[in-house]
């Protein structure tokens, strides 16, 4: 797809505030306050929007054996969906306080579904307020809708399968989107295990921005990308590579991203580094990552 079809700037949704054939999402969270991307909603959001809260429609409860968010039940999510009045016929924008880390997991889970036209607000909510575009504080009344799709499993990637790779010695390239001191097992505050899944790459997901959160250019990012996606096989195809992070949410911002710079879509490993570690026998590194090539330099 080209770059325009990912992502939409604030003015051009400002146009369509008021067309019936378009949803808009916001789905700010803050993981160390699972209330109050919420509460932020309700003080102000771009006229129209739903609400979508990363743990309760983003993802399935945890289990014993699960990442800190699974991916929910098909059927479960289409409900959703249709509760926020998003047909298959709808035009879908996605937002969050700025770069995408969260509204990227329901741009990726609407592509799961089937759903292609779910485009994520470049600058996020932060550059809506200070272009000093309207708001609301009251949630929209929606009409609800019917949404048909399957989810397509050929996106994702298990544990069980990366294991396998491992001990198979098999190619595929696993991309961390964690920042490089928790990617390093330097600290860890937030899963109770630190390191990295062995011979995975480090691509924070912040290099794909601009300081102000809006998405870097198409080419910029393909030289940010070069250097990760050299040595995988097939050149980056979807079967040699996939996305990780902490809980399989900014893995999808990796998606995101390679897509914006014309690459293949790489698999999810939704259960990330968080289910990674449920099992003591699974290896674990440590260390830095190394240094990006000339490729990815300013990057």
């Amino acid at each position: 797809m080209a770059y325009c079809d990912l992502l939409i700037g604030i003015k051009e949704l400002k146009e369509h505030l008021h067309d019936p054939q378009w949803r808009v999402v916001d789905c700010r969270f803050e993981l160390t306050q699972p209330h109050k991307g919420f509460a932020d909603y309700l003080d102000g959001h771009v006229p129209g929007a739903v609400y979508a809260h990363l743990d309760r429609d983003l993802a399935a409860p945890v289990t014993a054996q699960s990442g800190r968010h699974p991916l929910p039940d098909a059927a479960a999510f289409a409900n959703t969906l249709g509760n926020w009045g998003i047909s298959r016929q709808t035009q879908v924008v996605v937002y969050d306080q700025g770069g995408g880390a969260i509204a990227a997991r329901l741009w990726w889970m609407l592509r799961w579904m089937g759903h292609r036209d779910v485009r994520l607000l470049d600058g996020g909510f932060d550059a809506w307020l200070r272009e000093g575009f309207p708001l609301e504080s009251e949630p929209p009344q929606v009409e609800p809708a019917i949404f048909e799709g399957e989810p397509d499993d050929s996106m994702v990637v298990t544990t069980d399968e990366i294991a396998s790779a491992l001990d198979s010695g098999s190619s595929l390239t696993l991309v961390d989107a964690r920042d490089p001191v928790r990617f390093a097992g330097a600290a860890e505050p937030i899963d109770p295990v630190a390191g990295h899944i062995p011979a995975a790459k480090n691509f924070p997901f912040i290099r794909s921005l601009n300081d102000d959160g809006s998405w870097r250019s198409g080419e910029e990012l393909k030289k940010a990308w070069a250097g990760i996606l050299r040595s995988a096989a097939g050149g980056g195809d979807r079967g040699s590579w996939a996305a990780m992070c902490g809980s399989g949410v900014t893995a999808c911002h990796l998606a995101l991203s390679a897509e914006l710079a014309g690459l293949p879509a790489p698999r999810l490993y939704a259960g990330s580094w968080s289910e990674w570690i449920r099992s003591p026998d699974r290896p674990i590194a440590a260390g830095a990552a190394p240094e990006p090539g000339p490729d990815a330099e300013g990057c």
